[in-house]
């Protein structure tokens, strides 16, 4: 005979449910993977399964071998996020269940996340490491919630952009940003700053998150140009835009009436250019990042003062004190009216068959 249930033991069976699926203050911490050979991990965790972390991993266990990881008794973790909230809150609620973890670096993909923010806490709480990489948390309300930050200066690489806009510009030029979200830190420093950079030059329309589906990344773009047709700027924030962008110009045939700007240099981005359908790309050096990030990372770990006081010589947690800058570099094509003297003298000016030849360097196809 079936039996109705109290309501409170209904209460108590969900609270239960949830201690054991999403992580409780009251779960047992476990043995991460490195617990059972005695090394401890150090973690880095993307925002996205996007191709251009394949260069930061490269940089990253390049960096590993280079600094000897394994004979001092770590392992290096490269995780990636799945450009949600969800995503990184899970991997962080895992790190702060696990023994192993001596670092961990994030590219944090919503900044103005609280949950995110209130997990970062809790392991540096704990004695780990936290720095971010990339994309900051907000520096405004959840400072504190790492060491420091370490990549692109998003706002300096933006107005880079904007500046080589406003040098190709077209008479009443207006101009559309495409990005993953509007939100995340890295994105909105970008799009501000290349309106700082055409001072004022030109009209921006609009800003379109997609989410980083790529299918409505092309329907924004598609409606972007429906809606508007005098449309003249198309701007991708994140390096999988791009491509689609060219591809919507493409079949819309509109190229000579339309620039593409972009920022990140994807595989097929810099194929594009090559074909002329690219106008500037604004670069930043994946590789680095991933390769300081674990040198950072390891010498907190380690109380290297001597190597942490390199990356932040006046370190604190105001102004620029626990910012560090990694390279930026805008490619233009071979013949382009985009000059070097309209750039800040750190950044890295290239052309395109200049830029192919430094990948290939490196053996890189992306940066």
């Amino acid at each position: 005979m079936h039996q109705p249930v109290h309501p409170l033991a209904k209460i108590l069976s969900l609270c239960l449910l949830c201690g054991f699926i999403s992580g409780c203050p009251s779960e047992t911490p476990q043995a991460g993977p490195g617990v059972a050979n005695g090394t401890k991990r150090i973690v880095l965790l993307t925002n996205g399964p996007d191709p251009f972390w394949d260069t930061c991993e490269a940089g990253a266990v390049a960096a590993a071998e280079d600094l000897g990881l394994a004979d001092k008794g770590y392992t290096l973790s490269y995780e990636r996020g799945d450009f949600t909230d969800k995503g990184q809150l899970d991997k962080l609620k895992q790190y702060n269940l696990q023994s192993d973890i001596a670092a961990v670096g994030i590219s944090v993909y919503n900044p103005e996340s609280a949950a995110i923010a209130r997990e970062m806490k809790k392991l540096r709480d704990k004695g780990v490491k936290v720095i971010t990489f990339d994309g900051d948390i907000d520096r405004e309300q959840f400072r504190d919630a790492r060491f420091a930050y370490l990549g692109t200066d998003n706002l300096v690489g933006g107005r880079e952009l904007g500046r080589a806009a406003k040098a190709i510009a077209p008479e009443n030029a207006k101009y559309s940003f495409f990005v993953g979200s509007t939100s995340a830190a890295n994105a909105v420093a970008r799009m501000d700053g290349f309106v700082e950079g055409m001072e004022g030059t030109g009209t921006e329309i609009e800003r379109l998150a997609d989410g980083a589906d790529k299918i409505k990344n092309r329907n924004n773009v598609e409606g972007a140009l429906d809606r508007n047709s005098d449309l003249n700027m198309l701007v991708g924030i994140w390096a999988y835009n791009t491509p689609i962008i060219v591809q919507v110009v493409k079949d819309k045939k509109i190229r000579e009436s339309t620039r593409v700007l972009c920022f990140d240099a994807a595989e097929a981005s810099i194929k594009e250019m090559g074909d002329g359908n690219v106008d500037v790309m604004v670069v930043q050096n994946p590789y680095q990042i991933g390769a300081e990030s674990v040198e950072l990372l390891l010498a907190l770990s380690e109380d290297d003062q001597e190597t942490v006081d390199k990356f932040y010589p006046s370190y604190s947690q105001e102004g620029e004190g626990d910012l560090h800058r990694t390279d930026l570099r805008v490619v233009v094509p071979d013949g382009s009216a985009i000059t070097a003297d309209l750039f800040d003298p750190e950044t890295v000016f290239m052309t395109y068959d200049e830029f192919k030849a430094w990948l290939a360097e490196r053996s890189l196809v992306s940066s």
